[in-house]
């Protein structure tokens, strides 16, 4: 049994699709942060049947919640203070993204004016269709 210790003040990501936590721990940029993160791969889990779990030690501020919704509305976050769970959020796909995904359409105009932000909008929430603000390009999962 693997054994890791409570964090005092942080947040817990749980429910995270099987192999996606390195993919959030990338998004999120947490490689940037000066704390102790802790990533658990493969967890069982009754719900899901294996899961991953992402142990951050840091105030919740640092935590882009669009991202994480935009990545799997489908992951909960729990934030802790004095090594106790004192709220669990769930998430919901944003219904606008910025600079998370890039416009795959040449003739884009983000294609052509590198300061330009890549700004996708959600379009159809059962589907999970979002689509450039610019271009209308569909993004592909």
């Amino acid at each position: 049994m693997l054994n890791v210790g409570a964090i005092s003040e942080g947040f817990v990501l749980d429910h995270i699709q099987a192999g996606k936590s390195m993919e959030i721990y990338k998004y999120l940029q947490l490689d940037r942060l000066d704390c102790c993160v802790a990533i658990i791969k493969n967890a069982r889990s009754s719900k899901m049947g294996k899961k991953d779990i992402l142990k951050v030690e840091c105030p919740i501020d640092f935590l882009d919640l669009d991202i994480l919704g935009f990545l799997d509305p489908n992951i909960t976050v729990n934030i802790i203070r004095d090594e106790k769970v004192i709220e669990k959020k769930k998430l919901q796909l944003p219904a606008e993204v910025k600079n998370i995904i890039k416009c795959k359409n040449p003739r884009c105009i983000t294609s052509i004016e590198q300061g330009l932000p890549h700004v996708f909008v959600l379009t159809d929430m059962e589907k999970r269709v979002y689509r450039c603000r610019y271009c209308e390009e569909k993004h592909r999962w």
